[in-house]
């Protein structure tokens, strides 16, 4: 199974589903269900912002990577 871009800096981090909830404003659910699906579209910017994943790793549907 991948590992989802936010459940790897959970991990780097350290922190639990709770706590990486606290500072996203959301509950620990609800990042569980990011972690194994996908980030809205709308909380994107605010989640790149606070953990430093980028958009593309996060959304690459959305934001697929620059072509060479």
């Amino acid at each position: 199974m991948i590992r989802s871009p936010l459940r790897g800096y959970r991990d780097r981090s350290n922190l639990t589903l709770e706590q990486l909830g606290m500072l996203l404003g959301v509950n620990k659910s609800t990042v569980l269900r990011w972690e194994n699906g996908r980030v809205p579209a709308e909380r994107l910017a605010e989640v790149e912002a606070m953990t430093g994943v980028s958009r593309h790793d996060l959304r690459p549907d959305l934001y697929p990577a620059a072509a060479e």
